[in-house]
């Protein structure tokens, strides 16, 4: 009996370092080194945050020094421009954008694969590429829009499963008139968030305006009445762009072709008392009297 007890004793004093090692461990308490210095740039106390990080050796804290001295940055007066600056060109770099730019530049030398960092970058000189007119011209800092998409693709290389860069970059592009580079921004977007009609639909949105693609518009906006076959406002949509094919091709005398498109037009057409419908009509009826029915 006594042996047993002294076993049963042993077992349990086996047992429990495991189960607090299991509750906390090692592991367990151990901290981010760098939360203190997060939490600050985090509630913006930028001068508390450079101060803790000092000049930084790993690629984390030259990151949280570029975050903290863009923040620094936000507040800095405008710099003026430089004399005989081009006239296309914004105005250079504040001191403390470019110490910001100079910490995300070794954060990604030390890290390649900081997806913070990249995107970083890319936000930081944003604004001064879009100063530049047509987006060529370098900006204040030399910047140009080249070298922003190139930084948000960097983003996006190095963050296989976000979403922020590509977001940011579809932004970016577009408003720099950047059409290309915005479609393949949304195409990966896509293949990232494959269940999501209203990204299909953002992405229609995008065909039928900037993205000059009306077919392909179509073809996004199918797919979302496949997720959701009762959605009016994609149907209405849809109704546009067939109606305005329809008057292109009456235009060109192609009387065929339009009359197949205004029956693919109708199919979304669901209110009988709708604008729509009044042009549907009154295209059926040019159509009949060009047939001579």
């Amino acid at each position: 009996m006594k042996r047993a007890c002294l076993a049963t004793a042993a077992l349990l004093g086996l047992l429990a370092p495991g189960c607090r090692r299991d509750a906390g461990g090692p592991d367990a308490g151990r901290s981010d080194p760098l939360a203190d210095s997060r939490a600050m740039v985090n509630e913006r106390r930028f001068d508390e945050a450079i101060a803790r990080l000092g000049e930084g050796t790993d690629a984390e804290s030259l990151y949280l020094l570029g975050r903290a001295w863009a923040g620094k940055a936000e507040a800095a007066p405008v710099p003026t421009p430089l004399p005989g600056s081009p006239a296309t060109a914004g105005p250079p770099l504040k001191a403390e954008e470019a110490r910001a730019l100079a910490f995300f530049e070794r954060a990604v030398a030390a890290r390649p694969e900081h997806a913070g960092a990249h995107l970083a970058i890319a936000e930081l000189l944003a604004p001064h590429a879009l100063a530049s007119r047509g987006g060529t011209a370098p900006a204040g800092g030399g910047v140009t829009v080249d070298r922003v998409i190139r930084a948000f693709g960097d983003a996006m290389q190095a963050d296989p499963g976000g979403t922020a860069a590509a977001e940011a970059m579809i932004a970016f592009a577009t408003r720099a008139g950047r059409v290309a580079d915005a479609d393949a921004a949304f195409q990966e977007l896509i293949r990232r968030r494959r269940e999501d009609p209203d990204l299909l639909v953002r992405y229609g949105d995008f065909l039928a305006g900037p993205g000059g693609n009306a077919e392909g518009a179509l073809a996004q906006y199918g797919q979302v009445l496949i997720w959701r076959p009762d959605d009016a406002a994609t149907r209405v949509k849809m109704a546009d762009i067939q109606l305005a094919a329809v008057s292109a091709l009456l235009s060109r005398q192609q009387y065929a072709t339009a009359e197949a498109r205004l029956r693919e037009a109708r199919k979304f057409v669901t209110d009988p008392a709708s604008p729509q419908a009044a042009r549907v009509r009154e295209l059926e009826a040019r159509v009949a009297e060009i047939r001579g029915r």
